[in-house]
């Protein structure tokens, strides 16, 4: 057994026995617990749990590949996402947590945005819900085939479907037996390890590699026909991409995986803390991203550009995985390159549990079994996680255009939740004048203006995110003030919430 194969074993074993602890400490739990860990979790847990849910394969993958090819004007993206990250927990995550409980201690966003209004009503539980259950499958899909191409890569001798087979069971085992804490207590080990590696591998290069600054600036023609020319200056990129990476920011307020951290925290002072180590915790992963790509440009490999040799390949995603197999001994390798493994695993188990509480919590429960017990409805939740992960298995190892085709919808499920559901949550926090059709009319309008921006006019380089969250948010407030006002005990939720006494 190699050094890289035995951190990896030890890497799984670690998170399967955390799904197993949590299995056997909370067998006498009940929904809440399951899918919201009882509001019992602590500040950094939850910070960690919420950036590491955040940020998938993309961050050691995608974004250092792009930078690498095109340059640090690619770096806006991460800046917009920056920026995000600060305001969700610094104008959202405590409100939230206050409004969730105040609103019939909501453990669904769907569920919240129900109660919040009091609205008698299940349409718009249910319409989200189907949404969830729907976007969140193609989520796991999409980490499901992350997982499993770093898998080809690091043993490719391993058939890419037994890959994905092993990647998706062990997410399967820690979600479906722990639940919320489990996946949350994962999330903050695999937090920790993104977080390691992506400072130790340039760092290392910075102080003991062999450079080639000439690279930086050469145009190279990779493998596709596509010329790759980098520029070290942040301010190269066009006003639309600028435009769109602050747009990815935007996407935040509406990101149900990411909300329900909010949600579950023990108490509403907490946020602060949790505030504090999530902003540091992404812009140093954020940084520490671009500096990667920045010197791996630069960096030569056994007499001929290593850089360059990516692009010639179009494998310019691969930078993080050829630097650390090429400057660490085997097994401290095996454990850095697992932090590829643990963005995969961190965004799909937060991504089946939302999807399966959605389904539970505001469709099983109001509609099929409005007398479920709380441990039938744990059990329901449980056999969701597995129903997702197997569709989302055979989306993920079909073949052909059709599975392509599905697969290009996961880029836009990000801007489909921001323009949807962003103005609606932040509305329905600081104006106690919005109302449950004006919520209604948000989403809808969001998510329509964001499909047809992206079907018409992707051409334009602007992210379908904009358009959709400005006409969202003017529906939604034009409805509210079209519609008559909210009841005094909806206003009395509000006061409840924004009362300072209630911590």
């Amino acid at each position: 057994m190699t050094g890289e194969v035995l951190a990896f074993v030890l890497y799984f074993v670690l998170m399967l026995g955390i799904g197993f602890y949590f299995f056997i400490k909370s067998k006498s739990a009940g929904e809440k617990d399951y899918f919201l860990g009882g509001r019992k979790m602590g500040p950094w847990v939850t910070a960690m749990s919420a950036q590491a849910s955040d940020m998938s394969a993309w961050l050691l993958m995608g974004l250092p590949g792009s930078i690498i090819a095109f340059g640090l004007g690619q770096a806006w993206i991460g800046i917009g996402l920056a920026l995000g990250t600060a305001l969700n927990w610094i104008i959202v995550a405590k409100r939230l947590r206050k409004f969730s409980e105040a609103s019939g201690d909501s453990i669904t966003l769907p569920q919240y945005l129900t109660n919040r209004f009091m609205a008698k009503s299940s349409a718009l539980k249910i319409i989200c819900a189907i949404v969830f259950l729907i976007s969140f499958t193609i989520y796991v899909a999409s980490a499901f085939s992350a997982g499993a191409q770093v898998f080809n890569q690091l043993f490719p001798n391993l058939p890419i479907e037994t890959a994905m087979i092993i990647f998706a069971a062990i997410i399967l085992v820690y979600t479906f037996l722990g639940g919320y804490k489990a996946v949350c207590w994962t999330d903050f080990f695999q937090g920790l390890l993104m977080l390691v590696a992506l400072l130790a591998v340039p760092i290392v290069m910075i102080f003991f590699g062999e450079k080639n600054p000439e690279l930086l600036n050469a145009a190279v023609t990779g493998a596709s026909g596509t010329e790759y020319s980098f520029t070290a200056n942040l301010f190269s990129a066009t006003p639309q991409e600028i435009i769109s990476g602050f747009g990815w920011g935007l996407g935040y307020f509406g990101m149900p995986h990411i909300l329900v951290r909010f949600m579950s925290i023990e108490k509403p002072s907490m946020v602060k803390k949790s505030a504090i180590v999530a902003i540091i915790w992404v812009v140093i992963t954020l940084v520490a991203t671009m500096v990667l790509a920045y010197v791996g440009r630069m960096y030569i490999m056994d007499g001929k550009s290593f850089a360059e040799s990516l692009l010639f390949a179009d494998t310019q995603e691969l930078i993080f995985v050829k630097l650390t197999r090429y400057i660490f001994p085997s097994f401290i390798a095996g454990i850095l390159l697992a932090a590829i493994i643990a963005a995969s695993m961190s965004t799909a188990d937060s991504q089946l549990l939302v999807a399966s509480s959605s389904f539970t919590s505001d469709i099983y429960k109001p509609i099929i079994r409005k007398g479920a017990s709380e441990k039938e409805l744990l059990w329901v939740g449980r056999i969701v996680v597995v129903i997702v992960s197997i569709v989302a298995y055979f989306i993920a190892s079909s073949k052909g255009d059709g599975a392509a085709a599905i697969m290009n919808l996961v880029s836009n499920a990000w801007a489909l939740f921001g323009a949807a559901f962003g103005p609606v949550i932040l509305l329905s926090l600081f104006w106690k004048r919005f109302t449950y059709k004006g919520a209604i009319a948000g989403i809808i309008s969001g998510a329509v203006v964001d499909i047809v921006w992206l079907i018409y006019f992707a051409s334009t380089g602007i992210y379908e995110i904009i358009p959709g969250f400005i006409v969202c948010a003017i529906f939604a407030v034009v409805v509210s003030l079209i519609d008559k006002k909210p009841s005094a005990e909806v206003e009395a939720i509000f006061e409840t919430a924004t009362s300072k006494n209630n911590d």
